[in-house]
């Protein structure tokens, strides 16, 4: 990914506006309205979700293939297929979700921007941290909210371990190694060129999910250093209509770094599409008082352990489980978008934020340029840590008309 460094930003909410949309009600109860653009294989997942969340509800679908669109707006009751300027002049959509791929991220949100709604779209917010600040700069101007993936973090996995380290269990966490190895996205993925293409990567890919999770852990980064590699120029694809075709490599595909939280923490960052098989746990985090170990932060929710000093032997280790304490139960994609319809209802902040999502995009570009340099980097961006999510909550309902219980 090329990038050209944006000014340094500490970004903030933009205030609530005037339209139902942007949050001028907040005693409003009536569901957020979306509408989709993009109608792909991750666009499933958050229909399945939605479809669950009171309050949220589907009422337009875009799509560059119009079976797509109107398929997915099956699935919702009263949701029409679109084009996307019809569905961004749509009286009735408040908020777009962006679902279609990396490269189209930034350009979508400042469309739905210019048109008066709010956004929220997959990961990453934008393929370059220039392209994400001018969203985040638009977003600020027009007075709407932005929100972005993953919302994965918001989870019980994630947020019991927050919870953890905010209670000060572990002691004053110093050092953390965050790891993502697999074999490639090849092996099942029918259409995986853009995976291997700028703006693809392991890094792009996954990162968000990792970087957004040690964002919530141990706070913003302040600089990083790194190296990457490409193993190999080519990947054959392993299932789908176009099995045993090749694709070309022209992205890295093994990354590694050290990141320099605010807080004086150090994490080793291993993110690669070379890899067999590895025994290395997604996320340790390591404190004075005792360790962790955080679950897939690609998942919402999973087991975590805490190795309290008190109880280490010798030789070997004592982890105790811990049962969920913090976290949206029974979470799915989409859940950072219902978060953020809690928060216009208050004017209060949401979690999955464009601020964190562009301080991550940041990070990443700011790896890459560490990895073709050979030298220390800082970080231009900066963020707060999100509020967390206090014990554990149910937001899915039985329907699409009432408001959460929590």
């Amino acid at each position: 990914m090329t990038d050209q460094h944006p000014p340094t930003a500490s970004t903030a909410h933009p205030a609530p506006g005037t339209s139902r949309g942007s949050g001028a009600d907040p005693d409003d109860r009536d569901p957020l309205r979306v509408g989709v653009v993009g109608a792909g294989v991750i666009s499933a997942q958050y229909s399945l979700a939605v479809q669950r969340l009171p309050q949220l509800r589907v009422v337009a679908v875009a799509d560059a293939v119009p079976e797509r669109a109107e398929a997915l707006a099956a699935e919702h009751d009263g949701a029409r297929a679109l084009d996307v300027p019809g569905l961004l002049a749509a009286d009735d959509v408040d908020v777009v979700l962006g679902l279609t791929l990396p490269a189209g991220h930034a350009d979508v949100a400042l469309q739905a921007l210019a048109a008066g709604k709010a956004f929220y779209g997959e990961k990453p917010l934008a393929t370059t941290s220039a392209d994400a600040l001018t969203v985040v700069e638009a977003a600020r101007r027009a007075g709407r909210r932005v929100g972005c993936a993953p919302d994965t973090v918001l989870g019980t996995g994630v947020q019991t371990a927050r919870a953890l380290v905010d209670a000060g269990e572990i002691g004053v966490p110093h050092a953390a190694t965050a790891t993502m190895t697999t074999a490639g996205h090849e092996r099942w993925h029918p259409n995986p060129d853009f995976y291997y293409q700028p703006g693809g990567g392991p890094l792009q890919d996954m990162g968000p999910y990792y970087l957004t999770a040690l964002v919530h852990l141990l706070g913003p980064v302040v600089r990083v250093t790194g190296l990457s590699a490409r193993p190999r120029d080519e990947r054959v694809i392993g299932s789908g209509p176009r099995e045993g075709e090749r694709v070309g490599v022209t992205t890295d595909t093994h990354v590694t770094g050290v990141l320099e939280h605010a807080s004086g923490a150090l994490t080793t960052l291993v993110m690669s599409f070379d890899a067999w098989a590895s025994r290395t746990p997604p996320i340790e985090v390591h404190g004075t008082e005792g360790s962790l170990s955080v679950p897939d932060p690609n998942h919402f929710d999973g087991t975590v352990e805490v190795a309290r000093a008190a109880r280490q032997p010798l030789r070997g280790a004592v982890w105790d489980e811990v049962p969920p304490r913090a976290g949206y139960l029974g979470a799915g994609r989409g859940y950072g978008l219902a978060d953020l319809a809690l928060a216009l209802r208050t004017g209060a902040p949401h979690r999955a934020s464009a601020e964190v999502a562009l301080h991550v995009v940041d990070v990443m570009a700011r790896l890459e340029e560490a990895s073709a340099t050979g030298a220390s980097v800082a970080t231009t961006t900066t963020c707060e840590r999100p509020a967390p999510v206090e014990g554990l909550v149910e937001l899915a309902g039985a329907t699409t008309g009432g408001g959460p219980r929590g």
